[in-house]
This record gives C-alpha cells, sequence and structure tokens, in this order.
C-alpha cells in the first residue's frame, strides 16, 4: 500500500480489483482511516466489476499529518457553531475535496465513482458540485448538506463524539474511546462482534493515534456549516444512502441531500436501509454493495449513451 503525493500533501491509498475496470474511490469520514471500509466490503464491490480505492485522509492514518497547524479547540469551537457564529479552521472540505481530486488525478484515472461516508460524504459532494469532470457518479452514505434545521444527534453520540480523546502514546486508552465511540454510534439491532471490532481498533491506533489530527477535521465540518447551495450544485447521477438507525446524522438529513440535489436540476434517489446505524453493519454489506454497484451500472450506462 503505497503512499502518492497529491495536492501538496502524501496520501496513503490501497487498491484492489481489476485496474482495468471502472473505477469506485472510497472517501472515509471524521477522524477515521481507510480501514473503516471493510476489506470484504471492498472484496465485493471487486467482485460486481470494479477497481475500488480506499485511501486515508489528510490528517487520518499514513498520510500527511499537518501539527504545524496546530490543535483547535473544540469545545469552544463548538459552542460557536451552536451559537451560529463563525468557526475557524485550520483548512475546510474543499481543501480535501481537493486531496481527492487530485489523488483521482495522480492515479490517472478517468472520472471515477466516487462513495463517500459521512464527512466522506460531504467531501465528495463538494467535490461532485466543483469539478463533475472527475466524477462519474456519487454515493453519498449516512451524510448531510449541512442544514441547521435538520434533526440533531442524540446526546449520547455528541457525548461520544466529543468525548476526551487519549493522549497519543496512551495506546490502550486510545484503543478503549474508539470502541466507546463506535459501539455508540452503530445500529443498536445489528451489533458489531465485539472482538472483530477491538481488533479494528488495535489495527486503527498501530497505524496511527493523533488526535489533534481529528479535531481540525471536526473544525473544518463546523466551519463549512450550510453546504445546501453546493449540494444543489451537483449534477452527476446520486445515490443516498442512510441508515434508519442512524443517531449521529439522523436519515432526515440523508432525504434532504437527494431533495437538494433534485432542487437544484440533478439526478438523486435515496434508500432508507433498515437497521443501519450509523455505521457499515456486516450482515448489510452485501446489499449496501449491491446498491452502490447497480448505481454505479446504470451510470456507465447513462455515460455510455452520452458518448454514442
Amino acid at each position: 500500500m503505497p503512499n502518492i503525493e497529491a495536492n501538496g500533501i502524501s496520501l496513503h491509498y490501497e487498491g484492489r480489483g481489476n485496474p482495468a475496470h471502472p473505477p469506485i474511490v472510497l472517501v472515509m469520514g471524521l477522524g477515521v482511516q481507510m480501514i473503516l471500509w471493510p476489506e470484504p466490503f471492498c472484496e465485493m464491490l471487486a467482485d460486481r466489476g470494479f477497481y475500488v480505492v480506499r485511501f486515508d485522509n489528510r490528517d487520518a492514518g499514513l498520510s500527511t499529518q499537518l501539527n504545524e497547524l496546530g490543535t483547535p479547540n473544540i469545545p469552544l469551537q463548538y459552542m460557536r457553531y451552536m451559537m451560529g457564529l463563525s468557526v475557524k479552521a485550520a483548512y475546510s472540505l474543499d481543501d480535501m475535496a481537493m486531496d481527492t481530486s487530485a489523488l483521482i488525478g495522480a492515479l490517472g484515472l478517468p472520472r471515477v465513482h466516487l462513495v463517500g461516508a459521512s464527512m466522506g460524504g460531504m467531501i465528495a459532494q463538494n467535490l461532485a458540485a466543483s469539478l463533475p469532470s472527475r466524477v462519474a457518479s456519487l454515493t453519498s452514505i449516512m451524510s448531510t448538506t449541512g442544514r441547521r434545521s435538520l434533526p440533531k444527534a442524540s446526546w449520547r453520540t455528541m457525548r461520544a463524539i466529543l468525548s476526551r480523546p487519549a493522549k497519543p502514546n496512551d495506546t490502550k486508552a486510545a484503543i478503549e474511546r474508539m470502541m466507546y465511540v463506535l459501539n455508540t454510534v452503530s445500529s443498536r439491532t445489528l451489533r458489531p462482534d465485539q472482538a472483530r471490532l477491538r481488533a479494528l481498533c488495535e489495527q486503527h491506533v498501530a497505524r496511527r493515534n493523533n488526535p489533534a489530527g481529528g479535531a481540525r477535521q471536526i473544525a473544518a465540518i463546523a466551519a463549512s456549516d450550510d453546504r445546501t447551495k453546493i449540494v444543489r450544485q451537483i449534477k452527476v447521477p446520486t445515490l443516498v444512502l442512510h441508515g434508519d438507525q442512524d443517531e449521529l446524522i439522523p436519515y432526515p438529513a440523508g432525504l434532504e441531500t437527494a431533495r437538494a440535489i433534485r432542487e437544484g436540476g440533478g439526478e438523486a434517489r435515496s434508500v432508507i436501509i433498515e437497521g443501519m446505524g450509523h455505521d457499515l453493519p456486516e450482515p448489510l454489506w452485501a446489499r449496501l454493495a449491491d446498491e452502490i454497484a447497480q448505481h454505479c451500472q446504470a451510470a456507465e450506462g447513462t455515460g455510455a449513451k452520452k458518448e454514442t
């Protein structure tokens, strides 16, 4: 799994499947690494005829850590956000979208099928809106436009997300905190296997434990505020997937994302997944892979028709 220079930073990525097949690029969410896209799920997408790329965002995993930019005061910035005041951020979601675009270019990929989860969905939305020449289709999973009138996260999920991070050198505490956060935001009915979850958290912390990077990403989300105007600009075929048990970004945010795209004249379809929280439960991997593959295949057919 190599690194590649993109947008002035180094991004760690992994590709699987046949590089001659249509590419899917997976963009992960807040404070977590590409390994949150489960390997078997990636294999399912590859088996459905795609070349699948997952990567670590800036300030995550084995990609560039921008510690020289400092650590934001998240409680203070969160209070400012809740009061409708401006939030200071070291970089923006647009910067992260340009990272993804530069990665696509550096890998020499044609237009890609962009799949983003949570913050990754926001990044993917911004890229699809600003550079549609890079994007054949968009799949936005458990994400949002950021419209303030949408239902808010439950208190228990916000308490987990905003809980004090472990110190960078405290491996045990970092693993336990990640277990707490992922267990809190996950499906209530399709619970994660605890042994597998612990192994994932141990791998995640072993790759990199840098709480300051996650704090900078939180600030980027808060500073972006309501992105409805951006989302309305999306014209590429879009699939919105959202769980009915998502307590961090409740499912009306997914419906609103699709509505905003259609309001702007774009094509968007929303699917509410029963039993899914703010996670990718293993029993749903095959269904999610099917939904994404069928959407991408339809977009490929649309593209072929436009070329003839």
